[in-house]
């Protein structure tokens, strides 16, 4: 499954609405951990159909860093049924995004 770019526009249908979990990857262009974990939630995104994958750039949509109270990135959050069950700061291996899915 594809990454879908999450904005404030399709919160609501994308994640709130969403049938499947949905992990968020917060992030920014200039933010160099950033960088080296998002091809690694693309990986993840491509290997489950069990989860929806989505990422907010944090420039873009300050409303939604705001909501999940993203002080630092990059920031993971996983949203179950329309509510936050736990998010992880800063870049981890393709392994720990496994276990933070799977809890």
């Amino acid at each position: 499954m594809s990454v879908i770019t999450i904005t404030k526009e399709n919160f609501q249908t994308e994640v709130i609405q969403s049938d499947k979990p949905v992990l968020i990857d917060l992030w920014a262009s200039w933010c160099g951990p950033c960088r080296m974990l998002s091809p690694l939630v693309d990986q993840v995104a491509e290997e489950r159909n069990d989860i929806k994958v989505g990422k907010v750039n944090v420039d873009e949509n300050p409303e939604l860093a705001q909501a999940f109270g993203a002080e630092s990135i990059p920031l993971l959050v996983l949203v179950k049924n329309g509510k936050i069950v736990r998010q992880s700061l800063g870049y981890i291996p393709k392994e720990k995004i496994i276990q933070f899915i799977d809890g």
